[in-house]
């Protein structure tokens, strides 16, 4: 049966059916491609591009104009997969206003199902608004990479009674606000559980354990291309950065001892050629 891309309804029923949802992380056509030829039901062209593509520290220097330049190129690739762009820092946070004309140039632009941002109960208003436009929006608490200097860096979020409760009143506040899903991102196994127990909308954990709605992963992490730093939540279901460079290394040997290219890559030309112009 092909694949036909989900219609948003149609996914938010997967909580109350019991079906977990996937979402897998790219940022270019030929992987958009792969994955859609996947069961997988959503891609997120994330602001992750600017350390796993571009080798930033952190994704805060990535924009908007990057995303849509990115989420275009995902978008002819994955034309069965609901696409989800990411909002980049300081693309929604000055106003209501700022972050719907955003989220409009995303779906306008690169032709996005969805839009992603990171933040709490303070943003809800944010979410309220671009909702009302008719763009759903998926949110983002626990780890916000973008907020991670705030958070004291990249680690595990609600560990307290105090952040828990507060990521708990976030959830409920974001659902409130409007949002189909949100990703819930390094946050204990419980709290996660108890966040999608009290939202309508889907959980799509990153390292939030099993009690979620789905999970989404990097395909650099899922591949195990992007080998430098591999979070405790990653399982790499391949292990291709070695089988990678290993081919690159052959490919240069190659060059350099004269077997590449051997005759079968060679254009030849006619008789007429090859007698005024021999190869060897």
């Amino acid at each position: 049966m092909e694949k036909t891309r989900t219609p948003i309804p149609a996914l938010t029923e997967f909580k109350s059916q019991g079906k977990n949802v996937t979402m897998i992380t790219v940022y270019d056509y030929p992987f958009a491609r792969l994955v859609d030829t996947t069961p997988a039901e959503l891609i997120l062209v994330g602001d992750s591009l600017g350390m796993v593509i571009q080798g930033l520290e952190h994704t805060n220097p990535v924009t908007l104009d990057e995303i849509i330049y990115h989420a275009k190129a995902v978008r002819r690739g994955a034309p069965n997969t609901l696409v989800v762009g990411d909002m980049p820092f300081m693309s929604y946070q000055g106003s209501p206003e700022q972050a719907l004309a955003s989220a409009g140039r995303l779906v306008k632009e690169a032709g996005v199902d969805c839009v992603k941002m990171e933040g709490g109960s303070y943003f809800a208003p944010y979410v309220k608004k671009i909702v009302s436009a008719g763009i759903p929006v998926v949110g983002h608490i626990g780890l916000t990479p973008q907020s991670a200097s705030a958070l004291g860096g990249f680690k595990l979020q609600g560990k307290t009674p105090d952040e828990a409760k507060q990521l708990i009143e976030d959830a409920k506040a974001l659902d409130q606000a409007g949002v189909f899903a949100m990703v819930l991102e390094c946050i204990p196994a419980g709290v996660a559980r108890v966040i999608s127990e009290s939202v309508s909308a889907l959980t799509i954990g990153v390292g939030a354990g099993p009690h979620v709605n789905g999970q989404n992963l990097n395909a650099y992490d899922i591949l195990g291309i992007f080998d430098q730093f591999v979070p405790k939540f990653v399982k790499q279901y391949n292990k291709l950065a070695s089988e990678i460079s290993g081919g690159f290394s052959t490919f240069v040997n190659e060059v350099r001892e004269g077997a590449y290219p051997a005759p079968e890559q060679r254009f030849n030309g006619g008789k007429e050629i090859q007698k005024l112009y021999p190869v060897d």
